[in-house]
């Protein structure tokens, strides 16, 4: 019952980027430390050396994503800048791929396109102010969630005296809740590989073979891979920009990149529950039905949150011999 009200708790108070990032620190710690202990170090220092190795590999890893991004940014003619320039002209001169009945659902110059952003800017002044709090609330939540998920993983490493039945029942919780977690992350890794394999496909082979040759594939590409590792909103974000570069070319080519994406979007609800369910043993209709719940109680969190909790819940009953 208590991890029952801690999850639904999570949700409620938007702490589920807390508990993610704790659970990826606590499994990294886990996963580090039987690989100290086969080279010889000790047990009761292994945990600590895991902690700090992780957290020396997030260093790293943050100074590389820096670096790569600025030379994305800067280096080469296909980059994220001259991406983002080239949607700006796409848009500028969209309404020459338009169709007539299009046309007036569309700004007729990019002058047009600003004073409608500045007014937008402007009535929703109070909620831009609301976001930006709650991208450094999000940051702060981030990083406490990875501080605990680490104390955790150390302090499991060396108790302090024998558990009450509390506490080792608690600790069983935790561990059902990491594992069900960790399944979930190396499905949603092969699930962005297979979106990217599937998106590589369109615009390096269909398109062309209808003499359409995009700008930027390549760019796309890592772009898909990368923001396919986010949850839903990934895919939103790389089928947008390849929608955008599409109507470069022409109106029927965005409309037909639009209905290839709908449709791998749409693919990837069931691709998600047939490799996820495969890692929890759970049927496609089961993730389906939780993750559809979910998101009708709580929205884009409780989407995100669906396979890690109807993993946990199934994890409890098998281990239980309820089902």
């Amino acid at each position: 019952m208590l991890a029952l009200i801690a999850l639904v708790a999570v949700l409620e108070l938007g702490l589920l980027p807390a508990l993610l990032s704790g659970l990826l620190v606590f499994n990294l710690v886990h996963f580090a430390a039987p690989m100290l202990h086969r080279i010889g170090v000790s047990s009761s220092l292994t945990k600590s050396l895991a902690l700090t190795l992780v957290a020396l590999i997030f260093m790293l890893l943050i100074a590389a994503a820096i670096f790569s991004g600025v030379s994305q940014l800067t280096g080469g003619s296909e980059n994220v800048v001259t991406l983002l320039k080239k949607m700006a002209e796409i848009i500028d001169t969209a309404r020459v791929h338009l169709p007539t009945w299009a046309m007036d659902y569309f700004p007729s110059n990019i002058e047009e396109l600003e004073v409608f952003a500045a007014r937008w800017l402007r009535e929703h002044a109070g909620q831009l102010q609301l976001v930006g709090r709650d991208f450094g609330v999000l940051v702060v939540h981030v990083i406490v969630g990875m501080v605990i998920g680490g104390l955790i993983a150390v302090s499991s490493a060396a108790p302090s005296g024998e558990p009450g039945p509390l506490a080792d029942a608690l600790a069983d919780r935790v561990n059902l809740l990491s594992k069900a977690f960790r399944n979930i992350v190396f499905s949603q890794i092969r699930i962005s590989a297979l979106n990217t394999f599937l998106t590589s496909i369109y615009l390096v082979a269909v398109l062309p073979s209808f003499g359409i040759d995009l700008p930027f594939i390549r760019t796309m590409i890592a772009l898909t891979f990368v923001a396919g590792l986010l949850p839903v909103i990934g895919n939103l974000i790389s089928n947008t920009v390849i929608v955008v570069v599409s109507l470069s070319i022409s109106f029927l080519a965005a409309l037909g990149s639009l209905a290839f994406l709908i449709v791998i979007h749409k693919l990837e609800y069931f691709v998600n529950a047939k490799i996820i369910g495969s890692r929890i043993n759970a049927r496609a209709w089961e993730l389906l039905l939780a993750m559809v719940f979910m998101e009708a109680w709580f929205g884009i969190p409780g989407l995100v949150a669906a396979p890690i909790y109807y993993a946990y819940l199934k994890a409890e009953l098998t281990m239980r011999g309820l089902i």
